[in-house]
């Protein structure tokens, strides 16, 4: 037999997916793959059941349906201060992870280079490598994850062909500031490279940290693709309707690799999203507000119980410091399995996310219920004593 594709050599399987097998393996509770436990809108739910019967249950149109596309614009557009066109600057696709993929091939040739901060979503790293790019990568210092201007500028000087931010960023729930994305732009221009923004997460930014849009930069809408879904801001992971936003010469590219890639997004759960996009800004306070109530019990219950962690900025993610809990020797791989079986809490290994020799740190997740989130540190507090 021939052999295999080279490339599968080059990663592993998703951690974070492996973790969540191990979950329903033992019966752990799943703080590692970012998924709430309550229900969407119940106006998406409603209208999802009236779709059921009426449709659309056929192909939609490749670059997704006119309607719902229509309401995106609405709804982008008036977050990012523009008035964006459904028709040539946007495309539906297969949750954020496709137009990621198509963004990367739409944009880069094979050999080019492609800077991403660690610790990074463990995707980026992946995806990279099947567009046959280069990774460079540039370090997030905590416990604010600030970056060095001149180390990034010394990436870009090899050559960069894109950059890959997560804003606000997964783990390490960095929000950036307006100051450090006019910083990154004025490099972007200087040496000419694409900015592929995943921004997933825009709406969970808690209090003293504010959202800004790349594309909203001058000078970095004719050269930015904002990638994002509905996964996280509906709490519809699982529905898996995500989409790119770019100008119309980029975006006609997106769409060739979207074509041939995904064929198109789910007709009816683009249909009953459509209630979801026309949500009020009071939605997204309310929603807000549910995220820091959720942070502020998980992050006061780590503190009761003695585990370090870095105090996120937006997204749903902490990074706690599992150094005191570890056996000499022992990997962080090994002790989440561990931690799963015997503490019944699921974390992801920080070596998913960190370029660097990092060996001591776990993402876990708290967008959940407070009856699993109490459920959660009621077992952490038991860490010491399970895993000795």
């Amino acid at each position: 037999m021939q052999p295999l594709s080279r490339k599968c050599d080059l990663f592993t399987d998703s951690v974070i997916r492996r973790m969540t097998r191990i979950s329903l393996d033992c019966g752990a509770i799943n703080l590692a793959q970012g998924f709430p436990d309550f229900d969407p809108p119940k106006a998406m739910l409603d209208r999802l059941a009236e779709v059921a019967y009426q449709g659309p249950h056929q192909y939609p149109i490749t670059m997704g349906a006119p309607n719902f596309r229509a309401a995106l614009a609405r709804k982008c557009g008036r977050f990012m201060g523009r008035t964006l066109n459904p028709d040539t600057e946007m495309v539906v696709t297969i949750g954020s992870t496709e137009a990621m993929v198509d963004t990367l091939f739409a944009l880069t040739n094979p050999g080019d280079k492609v800077v991403m901060f660690s610790p990074y979503f463990e995707n980026y790293r992946a995806q990279a490598i099947f567009a046959d790019c280069e990774p460079v990568f540039v370090p997030l210092t905590p416990p604010a994850f600030n970056f060095d201007a001149n180390v990034l500028e010394d990436a870009f000087k090899q050559g960069a062909k894109a950059i890959i931010i997560c804003n606000p960023s997964n783990p390490s729930g960095k929000v950036f500031t307006e100051a450090e994305l006019k910083q990154i732009a004025e490099l972007c221009i200087k040496y000419d490279v694409y900015a592929i923004m995943d921004e997933v997460y825009e709406h969970i930014v808690y209090e003293g940290h504010k959202h800004t849009y790349m594309n909203s930069i001058p000078g970095m809408w004719e050269r930015t693709v904002s990638c994002s879904s509905l996964s996280k801001t509906y709490s519809i992971t699982g529905w898996r309707l995500g989409y790119a936003i770019a100008p119309k010469e980029i975006m006609d590219k997106i769409k060739q690799y979207h074509d041939f890639n995904a064929v198109g997004a789910a007709s009816p759960l683009m249909e009953a999203a459509i209630v979801g996009l026309d949500m009020p800004d009071s939605y997204y306070e309310e929603f807000g507000a549910h995220y820091a109530h959720m942070k502020k019990l998980f992050t006061e219950g780590l503190d009761r119980i003695g585990i370090p962690y870095t105090d996120p900025q937006g997204a749903y993610f902490v990074l706690a410091d599992i150094g005191p809990f570890m056996k000499p020797g022992q990997s962080d791989v090994e002790f989440c399995e561990q931690m799963a079986r015997k503490v019944g809490v699921a974390a992801v290994p920080g070596t998913s996310f960190f370029k660097e020799n990092v060996n001591n740190i776990v993402r876990l997740h708290f967008a959940k219920v407070d009856e699993t989130l109490n459920e959660a540190l009621e077992r952490l507090s038991k860490i010491r004593e399970k895993m000795g």
